[in-house]
């Protein structure tokens, strides 16, 4: 056979989901959009499949914040709206290849796995040399028990069981069929789905690093896995404000708006918890203080909202590699009472720096009449920042 009658490869197409908002994770933003080893979750994945040689065609599955986050895409990258569930995703995906044949290669992967590499894609593309579907799979080491009601159960056998990752690869025609029959079935991976049809799926080994984020405490341990948090260090910063009470301005505590008769007096809004919390993650970073980086005469900052402040100092952490562990802050106010405002003021300050809620700490306090946030004058604020920084 001369080499112009050899068959020609197959294309091979990526479909990228990063749709979800994870909320298991407790994060405020999507999950895909959080920082790992100083860039995000989604971008591991996007970056290693665009080095991939054989792949001609990615699609990105995500609403505007993902794609925001992964502008500009990748050359030969085109976008697909998220479904509100997986397997819309993937179909709004699929109809973005329309033009492909049915004997084309598509990749499915989720953006939670960030540990995606070349190795377990060359296993894949090999495996349907012989198949029309192929999933990466590692073994169970533990022991699984069913549970009911607190109770073990009896033994299942392992040796039988394996655990499904992703990338998972189809001939095109496969996955079609099996998302035109799908008839709105919801299913967790696009294996299933084939199966159903009838298509054998072939397994491969797959790599301990695909490791999906599922949880918060999963980051730790992806950091661990791609190397990226072998060498971190606990920092601590502390941040202390006050401003005078006057009649007639608006009250901003914490990133709200309070109703009380008097508000703040300062150059900015003059939002004393945030502006402790500003000071205390800048000293943690050993990056000076507020007015380092907003001077009190520089006009453009008269009035200026203080959330825009608490954001740049968390842009800070990211730009430095590093992440908000924790924050603990304290209102020190003899009136208003803060204690209605608590939660709202939590959510407000996750929100501003993207954290979950849980790693704020808020809480307030009187001086029992005594100085100058006893006799009404003013409100105080004390705020203590604890961030993860690589090292130098």
């Amino acid at each position: 056979m001369n080499e112009s009658a050899l068959p020609l490869s197959p294309r091979v197409a990526v479909i990228l989901l990063a749709g979800g908002r994870g909320a298991r994770a407790g994060f405020a933003r999507p999950k895909q959009l959080e920082l790992l080893g100083g860039r995000t979750v989604l971008a591991w994945s996007l970056d290693a499949f665009a080095a991939y040689p054989r792949i001609s065609r990615g699609v990105l599955v995500g609403d505007g914040d993902v794609m925001a986050a992964a502008a500009p895409l990748p050359d030969g990258w085109i976008s697909a709206e998220p479904g509100p569930e997986r397997q819309q995703s993937v179909a709004n995906a699929l109809a973005m290849l329309a033009d492909w044949e049915d004997g084309a290669i598509v990749l499915v992967h989720d953006a939670a796995r960030p540990g995606v590499g070349p190795e377990v894609i060359d296993r894949l593309l090999d495996a349907l040399g012989n198949a029309d579907a192929a999933i990466p799979t590692l073994p169970v080491p533990d022991t699984l028990v069913e549970q009911a009601g607190g109770v073990a159960g009896d033994v299942a056998a392992r040796d039988r069981l394996a655990r499904v990752q992703t990338p998972q690869a189809f001939r095109l025609g496969a996955l079609r069929r099996a998302h035109a029959g799908a008839s709105g079935a919801s299913a967790t991976d696009d294996a299933q789905l084939v199966r159903q049809t009838g298509v054998a799926v072939a397994t491969v080994a797959g790599d301990a690093r695909l490791h999906k984020l599922t949880y918060a405490e999963d980051m730790a341990m992806l950091a661990g896995l791609l190397g990226t948090g072998t060498m971190m260090r606990t920092a601590v910063g502390m941040g202390y404000d006050v401003h005078r009470l006057v009649e007639g301005k608006p009250l901003w505590i914490g990133g709200i708006e309070i109703e009380h008769s008097h508000g703040l007096e300062g150059h900015s809004d003059a939002d004393v918890a945030l502006h402790a919390l500003t000071d205390a993650i800048l000293g943690a970073l050993g990056d000076g203080d507020i007015g380092d980086h907003f001077p009190p005469g520089d006009p453009q900052w008269r009035g200026a909202a203080s959330h825009r402040f608490l954001a740049f100092a968390g842009n800070r952490v990211a730009a430095n590699g590093g992440r908000i562990g924790h924050l603990d802050l304290t209102i020190i106010a003899e009136e208003p009472r803060i204690g209605p405002h608590r939660v709202a003021i939590r959510e407000r300050i996750a929100e501003i720096l993207a954290i979950p809620v849980g790693r704020v700490s808020v809480k307030a306090t009187t001086t029992e009449r005594l100085g100058f946030t006893g006799r009404r004058e003013g409100i105080s604020a004390q705020a203590v920042a604890t961030v993860q920084l690589p090292e130098n």
